[in-house]
């Protein structure tokens, strides 16, 4: 009798060993999922660059989108906090956007990526999104592919993009 009392709750601890590294990943895929995402990886300098997404929360609690920039030349930039509309916390589809007009010299040539992710009201985080960007004098803008995305405004992303060598203007400021 002994043995069987130690036996079963073996067994049950075997059970969930093996079950609960799949359990875990039931329990993330709650938070929120970038499902689909687009933009252009070409831009003429100044134009505003649309950010496609198309996202989902089983909790309906999306939040946040947190956008950052990492750009060549070793340019930081702050995090960009954009909130998620009511109507949009379970599934949203559109586009957020950046004005890429810049002050000071061109930027010509000038290679960044934006990281996206979304954040829900119990702090679960999305996988990143990450889109490279190039801006060319010349280039025709590229259009997402039909029939994913709505063409509706999710938010801008606030970060205003600087070129290679300028520092914001921090050091003349008084």
């Amino acid at each position: 009798m002994g043995k069987r009392m130690i036996g079963i709750p073996g067994i049950l601890l075997s059970i969930f060993c093996v079950f609960h590294p799949f359990l875990k990943g039931a329990e993330a895929a709650e938070g929120p999922v970038i499902t689909n995402s687009y933009a252009t990886p070409e831009l003429v300098p100044g134009d505003t660059w649309k950010i496609y997404l198309k996202a989902s929360c089983p909790d309906a609690n999306m939040k946040y989108f947190f956008a950052t920039v990492e750009q060549a030349g070793g340019m930081a930039y702050p995090v960009s906090i954009t909130r998620i509309k009511e109507g949009d916390q379970k599934e949203l589809s559109g586009f957020l956007y950046l004005y890429t007009q810049s002050a000071g010299s061109s930027m010509d040539f000038v290679t960044l990526k934006l990281v996206v992710q979304i954040r829900d009201n119990k702090g679960r985080v999305s996988g990143p999104a990450v889109f490279p960007l190039t801006f060319k004098p010349r280039t025709s803008l590229g259009t997402p592919p039909a029939g994913i995305f709505l063409e509706k405004e999710l938010g801008p992303i606030m970060i205003r993009l600087r070129p290679v060598g300028d520092d914001g203007g921090s050091a003349h400021d008084n």
